[in-house]
């Protein structure tokens, strides 16, 4: 906290007034957390109404699955461009249109009657909503307000979508269980719309519009808005595709998404629910890994701003991986310790992964690596959606959600091979454009 005179006039803006005591960093942050945790309740719902929806409608485990796998590839998709659109337009008016797409969706699904419109509603409109919120949002909020602690505030907002499921699993599940699945829908649509005043009224788009430094450096002016998002975007793509780590950690995190929102998330309810365990049971679990989730993804934003993040994520990974191969074994009508046990470890693993591959992304990318890393989110989900569809075809097909858990076990030991493959880059060592 002691700061030079000297140092304190670099954080100012010419002719303005000193910083206050709490930097406003550190309230756009608050901003960013809520909102996050707004745009996350969606993310409650697809595995409580898997089977309230197959029960009323008679669609398939596999219909319903497409539905989330469109919403969960949209969302990775979307984020790349939403990071070019918030250089263009600003980040509140983007945010702002994001939620009320959330909200939009979620309300109208309470009057589809076809699995078309589940797939319009849930995949398109709230996949284009939450996709607008993700990780690539966080990481431009944490470029441009943030200077030091990086690391540290990436984990906090990264946790913010489990803080999310924290608060709207029971609650959904509850209301889902006593009230039907309509009501739960309606929940979520109003917990999105309740954050846009704050968005509005409290969240600013650079230092530069109050004033001041990031946080933990010095005063740069605000650039002018960047035209051409969509074409920036996909030049990005393009110049980080020619890259080998771009490669190594797309197709790693592809893996944490398979294993992470497209398995757990969509289908331990309805799997837990096979073996006989009560739906707000198996939810109330779900929410207990959004507890372990905030401080194991903390905490891992904390290590990564002291360890190499490629030996990090190795390690998260083949843990994981360790963890899913016994998941077929835990599986009982009621809840044991044993199986306690496997929530609280993939709730410290489930989104640590985020601040060391974010890390990677700025080592490599520099200032486009928020739209690089919105690239490599896309592919996140992108794996997540062909678990979400394809995890409920085996359903289907084999009656067991076994071969889904088995699978994705194998696929975590090869993304921590991959990430350890990832060239370190000592400091002060340039990248040429193109290399691997």
């Amino acid at each position: 906290m002691t700061r030079t005179i000297a140092t304190v006039a670099e954080d100012v803006a010419p002719g303005r007034p000193r910083r206050p005591l709490v930097h406003r960093a550190w309230i756009v942050a608050a901003v960013t957390f809520v909102t996050i945790i707004g745009g996350a309740a969606f993310n409650s719902l697809p595995g409580l109404l898997i089977d309230p929806l197959h029960t009323e409608f008679g669609w398939s485990r596999g219909e319903i699955g497409l539905a989330v796998s469109i919403d969960m590839a949209l969302y990775g998709l979307t984020a790349p461009f939403a990071a070019a659109l918030m250089d263009r337009f600003g980040i509140r008016r983007v945010v702002v249109v994001a939620l009320s797409a959330v909200a939009a969706g979620a309300l109208a699904s309470v009057w589809m009657t076809a699995s078309w419109q589940l797939m319009l509603y849930w995949g398109l409109l709230v996949g284009l909503g939450t996709g607008s919120m993700a990780m690539a949002f966080s990481a431009t909020v944490t470029n441009r307000w943030f200077t030091a602690r990086r690391g540290l505030v990436t984990g906090v907002l990264t946790a913010a979508g489990a803080s999310g499921q924290l608060v709207f699993l029971p609650l959904c599940a509850w209301i889902v269980d006593r009230h039907g699945w309509r009501p739960a829908s309606v929940t979520v649509a109003l917990a999105a719309l309740a954050v846009v005043p704050l968005v509005w009224f409290l969240m600013r788009d650079h230092p530069a519009d109050v004033g001041l430094a990031p946080y933990g450096g010095t005063y740069t002016e605000k650039p002018a808005p960047a035209r051409g998002a969509a074409a920036r975007t996909v030049r990005v793509l393009f110049e980080a595709a020619r890259t080998g780590p771009f490669w190594l950690l797309a197709g790693s995190f592809a893996i944490c998404g398979a294993s992470t929102n497209g398995l757990i998330r969509t289908h331990f309810v309805p799997s837990a629910h096979d073996h006989g365990m009560a739906i707000t049971a198996a939810a109330s679990l779900l929410a207990v890994i959004g507890v372990f989730d905030i401080i194991g993804t903390v905490f891992s934003g904390w290590l990564t701003d002291r360890y190499d993040a490629r030996r990090l994520l190795a390690v998260y990974y083949g843990l994981r991986g360790v963890s899913l191969l016994f998941l077929p074994m835990l599986m009982a009508p009621a809840v044991h310790p044993p199986m306690v046990l496997f929530i609280v470890f993939y709730g410290l693993d489930w989104v640590a992964t985020v601040p060391p591959t974010l890390a990677l992304c700025r080592e490599r990318y520099g200032e486009d690596s928020a739209i690089v890393f919105g690239w490599v989110l896309a592919s996140h989900q992108v794996g997540a959606a062909l678990v979400a569809f394809l995890g409920g075809v085996a359903r289907d097909v084999f009656g067991s959600y076994d071969v889904v858990w088995y699978a994705s076990g194998a696929l975590c030991a090869m993304a921590a091979l991959m990430v350890l493959a990832v060239r370190r880059i000592r400091t002060g060592q340039a990248v040429p454009a193109g290399a691997g």
